[in-house]
């Protein structure tokens, strides 16, 4: 992980307005999400193991996931690129559910705080660089 520097640490902002502005940068709700924090991630890689990350914590109002209807405030945290590595492949021990007809196929990452490589750190970067750019300056409440 590679913290970054940025305008946008300790804004804070209505939550639907960051989150409509972030998706127009192909910034997603990350799934690690509850109604006290959560992030807002973009993959820079294909495959999906590299990421720039834009952490936040909900200061006034409840967050109730990826909707429309929210009265949330969130304070934005310090941004920072990860790297997640994952076993290539089925996992050998996969579990069978409900009756047997789904298999939770999929293995724990090998490391879900790889080294990012320099190229990755600098596309981040860049990438952060032009969200704050244009980010929208309003009252958050």
């Amino acid at each position: 992980m590679i913290p970054l520097n940025s305008s946008l640490t300790s804004r804070e902002e209505a939550y639907g307005q960051v989150r409509s502005y972030l998706q127009q940068h192909g910034f997603s709700l990350g799934g690690n999400w509850d109604y006290e924090h959560g992030s807002f991630d973009r993959s820079l890689d294909e495959v999906q193991k590299v990421w720039l990350r834009i952490p936040f914590q909900v200061t006034h109002g409840a967050l109730d996931g990826d909707t429309d209807a929210t009265d949330a405030v969130i304070q934005i945290g310090q941004p920072f690129v990860l790297k997640h590595l994952y076993n290539e492949g089925l996992d050998p021990e996969a579990k069978g559910m409900t009756f047997g007809a789904l298999i939770d196929q999929f293995q724990e990452p090998v490391d879900k705080d790889a080294p990012v490589e320099p190229k990755w750190a600098a596309q981040a970067e860049e990438l952060l660089r032009k969200v704050e750019a244009s980010f929208p300056s309003s009252p958050a409440r």
